[in-house]
């Protein structure tokens, strides 16, 4: 029996965008998905244009958030993922060009192989698209485990919620933190990658992101306060429920008692071991750590400008 695919797609107001991306996901290879288009409340022209699509092709549903989501990205996608019927699930973008073989190289992974998850490349685009696809096989892998907690936090292994597909038993116990307004890919996949085996990561370009400026990357890089706030609270529910698997190590928690010196005004280092409920003197030892940082900082900056 054929695998069924589950592609969630969030929309608000890219009725000039969504038309292009709803193409790449017909043009897919293998052909048994359903495609949730979860719209949040956008006031723009993009049921009209997404009518005709509708009308000729039954694989695709087009529905507006309920308010029993919260309204935003995450609010969407969990209405999405209550209504997934597929066997595996992959989120879209509503602006985004998918591979056509995005789907097939995915499955053919997970039949060869027993993983959670199958992560491949996500490139980005400006402006017109360039239809001249690498349609070859041929790529590395990689295994990725909860042993790799430490570069997934801190971006060095990147995970974009585009650029994976997973079991649909990765989200039987996980949804997306719904208040979150920046960094909630971020925290729902580490909780996730945490609590399942292993997933595979693939050198191949399966994805690629449209840049422009109307997005929530941009609010959080041009310092918007949702963003901010949003990434705070992010990295207290991800120490909080690493804490609890007994998987936080020093090497994480010095990491984010460094990036607590950019969110003091959110408090976010006092939250962090008000969670943690160390002893005084192991406290005293991690305030000493974070009252210094600043100095030890300015004077290792000082000796990288020597060396260079």
């Amino acid at each position: 029996m054929k695998p069924t695919v589950t592609i969630i797609m969030a929309t608000y107001n890219r009725a000039q965008y969504i038309v292009e991306s709803i193409k790449s996901i017909q043009a897919q290879t293998f052909e048994n998905w359903e495609c949730l288009i979860i719209d949040d409340g956008g006031t723009d022209n993009t049921s009209e244009v997404l009518k005709p699509i509708l009308e000729e092709d039954k694989r695709f549903s087009y529905l507006k958030r309920t308010d029993n989501y919260t309204k935003g990205l995450p609010g969407s996608r969990n209405y999405g993922l209550d209504l997934a019927k597929g066997d595996y699930i992959i989120f879209f973008d509503d602006d985004d060009i998918a591979h056509p073989q995005n789907l097939e190289i995915c499955l053919d992974e997970f039949a060869k192989d027993d993983i959670s998850f199958c992560r491949y490349i996500r490139r980005v685009f400006r402006g017109d698209f360039n239809y001249n696809f690498d349609l070859s096989k041929e790529y590395t892998h990689f295994y990725i485990d909860k042993r790799d907690i430490n570069k997934i936090l801190r971006n060095e292994l990147q995970f974009n919620s585009c650029a994976v597909m997973w079991t649909k038993a990765c989200y039987q116990n996980h949804r997306y933190t719904e208040h979150l307004k920046y960094a909630e890919e971020w925290e729902v996949y580490s909780r996730i990658i945490t609590s399942v085996n292993k997933g595979i990561s693939i050198d191949k370009d399966l994805y690629y992101g449209r840049k422009h400026e109307a997005s929530i990357t941009g609010d959080f890089n041009n310092k918007n306060e949702a963003s901010l706030k949003s990434y705070a609270d992010a990295i207290h529910l991800v120490i909080t429920d690493l804490h609890k698997k007994q998987l936080l190590n020093t090497e994480i928690l010095r990491y984010f008692v460094q990036v607590s010196l950019d969110y003091k005004e959110y408090n976010l280092f006092n939250r962090i071991f008000n969670t943690l409920d160390y002893p005084s003197l192991k406290k005293l030892k991690w305030e000493a750590i974070y009252l210094h940082l600043p100095l030890r900082l300015f004077f290792y900056r000082i000796y990288k400008r020597h060396i260079k």
